[in-house]
């Protein structure tokens, strides 16, 4: 009779809290113990954590809360490395701390903890950044509205909610926005 192991479909799970300087990470391997570290804000230390991560798994599923503009960096560098990488609501992340620990008191381990079980039940949005996806569409996009010279003004819907706008003037300059 042939045995399966449920370790090797286990993925390994990686929640990061973000944060200008430096970052908490949890990761919880295959076998369930959870290794705690942070990590610099800098290419260096991403190339670090990215060789652990490598010995640890080709493919981790990582979820982090994106906070100001601090998580595109690492979310990118991630992507690129073939990592699953998913965002956390910040709201969901404030809920089930107060329900998990009685409490609103924040702290990055803590908000660790909730990054992680909130990656675990499913909790989490598929990371895509929108500047990296369609930067190669600006240009075709926007050929297309200015061969149209009729309209006056110009809208060319995009991936998801990204909207690049073209206004005509009357001495033919041009104004182009990207809305997203």
């Amino acid at each position: 009779m042939k045995r399966f192991s449920v370790a090797s479909k286990t993925p390994v799970w990686v929640a990061i809290d973000v944060a200008k300087v430096q970052h908490e990470v949890l990761i919880e391997r295959r076998d369930g113990r959870r290794i705690r570290m942070t990590v610099a804000n800098t290419l260096s230390a991403f190339e670090k954590f990215a060789t652990f991560l490598a010995t640890l798994s080709i493919s981790c599923e990582v979820a982090l809360e994106p906070t100001g503009d601090y998580h595109r960096p690492l979310a990118n560098f991630l992507l690129r490395r073939g990592h699953h990488v998913h965002f956390v609501s910040s709201i969901a992340c404030h809920r089930t701390r107060e329900a998990r620990f009685n409490s609103w008191d924040k702290n990055d381990p803590k908000d660790a903890q909730v990054i992680l079980h909130l990656l675990k039940g499913g909790v989490t949005q598929r990371f895509s950044d929108p500047l990296g996806r369609r930067q190669p569409r600006l240009p075709r996009a926007f050929r297309n509205l200015s061969a149209d010279s009729r309209s006056q003004s110009a809208s060319l819907p995009l991936v998801d909610d990204a909207l690049f706008t073209a206004v005509f003037s009357g001495s033919g300059a041009v104004h182009c926005e990207l809305t997203i």
